[in-house]
């Protein structure tokens, strides 16, 4: 496994982390416990140090096995280990915030992980609140009072992400990163690695649809948001197939998998993960997993070769001329 280092993050992190979402058993189908720690398991034996969760995934547990997971690794490795959760979602959302909310989710994040979070990010609030700035400051005090390390925001939209890079000592963005959703290469890439600010890239396969696998005919769970949120019925539809409805997105996605000229032996979604580590600015990928199989699948693109700038360019075009107007919600 590779390791990144943003300059206001400090220490290396690896290029492919582990987003935590699933192991909530929210929005998508339930993933034990036995699971959920051998999913863990794989990715940290892997070479993954970085680790990313959310007080809203399972409201806590997520955190809670996170943090059960971590005392049976010895100490040293445990430490070794980043830990990035998000707040804003759980309680408060959209607008009720007051830093003795932050104070308390904070502290429920530290006992569920059992120790002060690496990274504690903005969860998606809306964009009026970032504007506003007193979620900032209610960082900036968490993180004097010695239970953060460093934050950030997980962020929709590229004015979202531009707000925040208002303020010198924002450490991170989480954004939403793929083939479908070239945006940020020309809106954001820059101006966060001209100030040191970590690039985080969630739905990297856009909701599993890039790896080239599901068809028209794909059905979802009652329990799954790609069969509850597929339209942006109860969250942002960007969150759901990057923002593209599920038949279009099969549909693209077949017309994609010629372009990539996969190498022998990999997959579409690994083809697909390593056109996002071609880029410098990103710091790492969270792929999410339900299953072990699919954990230990996340890891191989940190080994495939770069993509030659023909095909990098090839998925430029057909982005500009058959994806991006596709695109819905906040971009």
């Amino acid at each position: 496994m590779k390791l990144r280092t943003a300059p206001r993050l400090g220490s290396p992190v690896s290029e492919i982390g582990i987003g935590c979402w699933q192991l909530g058993s929210a929005g998508w189908d339930a993933v034990s416990e036995d699971v959920a720690r051998e999913i863990l398991n794989i990715s940290i034996h892997g070479g993954v140090n970085f680790i990313d969760t959310a007080d809203v995934y399972g409201a806590g547990l997520s955190e809670s096995r996170i943090g059960a997971f971590l005392k049976t690794l010895p100490k040293s490795v445990a430490d070794s280990l980043f830990i990035a959760s998000k707040l804003g979602r759980l309680k408060g959302f959209p607008d009720s915030y007051s830093y003795d909310l932050f104070r308390q989710c904070t502290l429920d994040s530290v006992a569920r992980v059992g120790r002060p979070l690496d990274l504690h990010q903005l969860h998606c609030v809306p964009h009026h609140v970032l504007q506003k700035g007193d979620v900032f400051d209610w960082l900036r005090k968490l993180k004097s009072e010695g239970l953060i390390k460093h934050f950030g925001a997980s962020v929709e939209s590229m004015d979202e992400a531009k707000t925040c890079l208002q303020h010198a000592d924002c450490d991170s963005l989480q954004i939403i990163f793929n083939i479908f959703r070239q945006k940020p290469i020309d809106e954001l890439f820059a101006e966060a690695q001209e100030k040191g600010v970590a690039l985080i890239v969630r739905l990297p396969l856009a909701s599993g649809v890039l790896a080239g696998k599901y068809t028209k005919d794909t059905k979802f769970s009652p329990a799954d948001h790609r069969n509850f949120n597929a339209n942006g019925e109860q969250f942002n539809v960007g969150e759901t197939f990057a923002g593209i409805p599920f038949d279009k997105a099969v549909e693209l996605t077949d017309a994609i998998k010629p372009l990539l000229n996969i190498p022998p032996g990999a997959t579409m979604a690994d083809a697909a993960m390593r056109w996002i580590l071609d880029h410098p600015a990103v710091t790492t990928v969270i792929p999410g997993a339900s299953k072990p199989s699919q954990a230990q699948s996340n890891l191989r693109a940190t080994d495939l070769p770069s993509l030659s700038p023909a095909v990098r360019q090839s998925l430029r075009d057909f982005y500009a001329k058959n994806i991006k107007s596709h695109i819905r919600g906040p971009y």
